[in-house]
């Protein structure tokens, strides 16, 4: 089934306005896209920041008359904003294709360190004797080719990991927990605030045949009191910051601890948190995200 897309350059405040029209006028959906390459790193809790440029995407099945519907989008805004101007607008014929197999091509194994792999599952592994981490992306963030993610996994791929305890905060899809048991580690603390984040967790478990009472999944006020060996946490620098008392505590006496989701402008930032009770090592960057790491001193 082939797709019409109607593209309109909007600016923020009509967002809500012409989305709804949008819907109005026949769209099977709606989605935003930042027209002119500004990212939105860290928006505040609550809120739901636009682009200045932004394209609204109204999505239209193949069989729809698109002028006629365009006809009526342009008459329903007049009626409602006669003192605003129309944004312009495109129509796109969307091509028609196997949007899971594309998507399937795009990931690949990705090697961390000398004995770490993320291989999603419908892929071999290129080196069976390493560590391979099966992983189907999807559900919750984390696959491995975000800088971030790399980061993590390539410090935790040169640690001694063996009986070791670790915490990963912020699971995500939980790469990181997994990579730490795989790797040798004895027991994973996954904790997140999403529901869905546990979920694709504790599958991502299961298909890298990882026994449950080995990878325990909480949300943050159900960890019990403990003191990890290692500590990973790749969230977002405003979290990190606020959460640094709890994650200290989290963390034995010279036990290790790695922050990412980063950016390097807020190095500084949460360094400040935590320099009191790690003895921090220089920072690792990758593109322009950075991984802070250190050791708990002595208490």
């Amino acid at each position: 089934m082939s797709w019409l897309q109607m593209r309109l350059d909007i600016e923020p405040a009509q967002a809500s306005q012409l989305e709804d029209l949008l819907l109005e006028v026949g769209a099977v959906s709606v989605t935003y896209q930042d027209a002119a390459d500004q990212p939105i790193f860290e928006p505040d809790l609550g809120t739901t920041p636009l682009w200045q440029q932004t394209h609204l995407l109204g999505l239209f099945s193949g069989d729809t008359d698109i002028d006629a519907a365009l006809t009526e989008l342009q008459l329903l805004f007049a009626a409602h904003y006669p003192d605003q101007a129309f944004p312009p607008a495109k129509v796109e014929i969307l091509e028609d294709k196997d949007w899971e197999r594309a998507w399937m091509e795009h990931f690949h194994p990705i090697q961390f360190g000398q004995r770490l792999w993320v291989c999603p599952s419908w892929k071999e592994v290129p080196d069976p004797s390493a560590a391979n981490l099966m992983l189907d992306p999807g559900l919750a963030f984390g696959t491995g080719s975000h800088p971030t993610t790399a980061l993590c996994l390539e410090w935790l791929a040169g640690l001694d990991l063996q009986d070791k305890v670790v915490v990963d905060y912020g699971c995500g899809s939980g790469i990181l927990g997994i990579a730490a048991l795989l790797l040798g580690a004895k027991q994973v603390y996954a904790i997140d605030i999403d529901p869905q984040a546990l979920e694709a967790t504790r599958d991502n478990a299961e298909r890298n045949q990882i026994a449950s009472s080995r990878l325990l999944t909480l949300y943050p006020e159900q960890v019990p009191e403990l003191h990890a060996d290692v500590l990973v946490a790749n969230i977002l620098a405003g979290p990190l910051t606020s959460l640094a008392p709890t994650l200290t505590a989290l963390v034995a006496e010279h036990g290790q601890l790695a922050l990412s989701g980063l950016l390097s402008h807020q190095r500084e930032q949460v360094e400040a948190a935590y320099c009191q009770d790690f003895q921090l090592s220089p920072a690792a960057s990758k593109e322009d995200w950075i991984r802070i790491q250190g050791i708990r001193k002595s208490q």
